[in-house]
């Protein structure tokens, strides 16, 4: 069964009289093969849905004030609807913390610098023969530098 985004799960709403679909199973289970990790998905597509669960999220924000203030009004109180919305709540801006965090990962893979260097401090792209920014030739075994590498002062270009 495919996993659903969790903003399609939150919008769904419960069937009262759809029968239960987790029922106990006599026999044992047989052990599930390894699963596979599936890949990031575009960071277009975690932005986007980022971006759906900010407008669900405030949405449902204004409706838990009003919800409040009317049960105020009418003085009938009830604390477990307001503990249900505020769960909701929690769960979604958990679900934007994680694509935050993925987002964020992706960034850092993106701006992760060469590591290969030339004596000038140049990065060198992979497969390069010479160095891009002062043309000496690039040695067979480049020399691999820190990552965050300074190019070297005192040398002259």
């Amino acid at each position: 069964m495919a996993r659903l985004p969790l903003l399609t799960r939150l919008l769904r709403q419960p069937d009262p009289n759809a029968p239960s679909t987790t029922a106990p199973s006599a026999e044992p289970s047989q052990p599930s093969p390894p699963r596979r990790r599936r890949a990031a998905p575009p960071p277009g597509e975690l932005r986007r849905e980022r971006r759906a669960l900010m407008r669900v999220r405030e949405q449902r924000l204004r409706d838990l004030g009003g919800l409040a203030l009317e049960m105020y009004r009418r003085d009938r109180f009830r604390g477990d609807l307001l503990v249900g919305r505020c769960a909701e709540l929690i769960g979604l801006e958990a679900r934007v913390h994680e694509l935050d965090a993925l987002l964020g990962g992706t960034r850092a893979q993106r701006e992760q610098r060469f590591s290969a260097r030339c004596e000038c401090g140049a990065p060198l792209l992979l497969g390069a023969h010479f160095c891009a920014n002062c043309g000496r030739p690039a040695a067979d075994d480049a020399a691999l530098g820190p990552l965050d590498a300074e190019p070297d002062p005192t040398r002259e270009r």
